[in-house]
């Protein structure tokens, strides 16, 4: 959806997402390009998302107690977040 696009264009994009992923990626793409100005001195305008990806992270299981002493397993799991910017030409 923000794949290729301008990161000012993406971070819109983002804001206006009604979902609920769409929080954590606007939080990321806004420190990557914090971190691109402050690290690399490029300026926000001549940023766009080369590549974004989002791929399985650990998962912590934990278990909730059941009736008769039995118990039901509780999958927390996790995600990484790619996400990669270029500059544009």
């Amino acid at each position: 959806m923000i794949k290729g696009k301008p990161a000012a264009e993406a971070e819109a994009v983002l804001g206006f997402l009604a979902r609920k992923p769409a929080i954590p990626l606007q939080k990321l793409l806004k420190s990557a390009v914090a971190n691109a100005k402050h690290n690399f001195n490029v300026e926000k305008e001549n940023l766009f998302v080369k590549n974004i990806r989002v791929d399985n992270g650990p998962t912590l299981k934990r278990f909730m107690p059941r009736a008769r002493g039995s118990a039901s397993p509780i999958r927390k799991r996790e995600s990484h977040i790619t996400i990669i910017l270029n500059v544009k030409n």
